[in-house]
């Protein structure tokens, strides 16, 4: 099987059109989209203008040039192109931040005006069906949470090769500049979550990761986040419904 290019996965990923062959491809390709829909979350980041402002260049820690120096065999001391032309240090004060797994409790208000609402009656609403083209599909209202106005739908859908996407239609206010909207699929307990992507007033369509549990997962969950470079779940969550099995 031809697989498509990056070129084209990078096309996808901008929600550009693809060649009728390569478009047919990706369609029947489970492998092709999950690499698209890994792609799509940086292209949506980016879409934040606040996520796409150049920071400050960080001079890297002294280890990697100790680094580079015992694979090449060259000085570990950066040298200056120019004779007698000051030679900048590595600095020792370089801030790496750890990449952390998107799993650990709410905190806070999360815990106080969230927890209580996620599977209470009333909170969910639940509809089997199947799609126009035959997929089954599960809609989930997703109600607002305390006196947030954020609400909407979202739609699992099942495709015949058994991939899932989740499609929700959400109806919220615009955020300040500093903020923005990421859904999540949550464990019963509330410590467990996925992150599906950064997701806009509007429709918009998340894969589900491959062999993602949504017995284990199953409360679809809308927070607001800040650009503050912490990925996981900032424990504000505006709107959500549980899929029931």
């Amino acid at each position: 099987m031809q697989h498509c290019t990056p070129e084209q996965l990078a096309l996808a990923a901008l929600r550009e059109p693809l060649p009728a062959g390569d478009a047919a491809h990706l369609e029947s390709c489970e492998r092709c989209r999950a690499e698209v829909a890994s792609l799509q979350r940086s292209v949506d980041a980016l879409a934040i203008p606040e996520f796409a402002t150049t920071g400050a260049p960080v001079p890297p820690p002294p280890r990697v040039w100790d680094a580079i120096a015992a694979a090449t065999g060259v000085s570990a001391t950066p040298q200056s192109r120019s004779a007698g032309a000051a030679v900048a240090e590595p600095s020792p004060e370089a801030t790496v931040l750890p990449f952390r797994r998107r799993r650990r409790p709410l905190l806070l208000a999360a815990a106080a005006a969230v927890a209580g609402a996620v599977i209470g009656a009333g909170a969910v609403a639940v509809l089997d069906r199947a799609g126009d083209d035959g997929n089954a599909v599960t809609t989930v209202a997703l109600d607002p949470l305390a006196d947030n106005e954020a609400s909407g739908r979202a739609e699992v859908v099942v495709r015949d090769d058994g991939s899932r996407v989740v499609e929700v239609d959400l109806d919220a206010p615009a955020l300040d500049d500093d903020a923005y909207y990421e859904i999540w699929l949550i464990d019963p307990d509330v410590v467990g979550m996925v992150p599906l992507g950064i997701v806009s007033p509007g429709t918009q369509s998340f894969e589900v990761p491959e062999g993602l549990d949504l017995d284990a997962f199953p409360i679809v969950d809308v927070s607001v986040e800040q650009l503050d470079g912490d990925p996981l779940h900032s424990g504000v969550s505006v709107c959500r419904g549980v899929i029931e099995s």
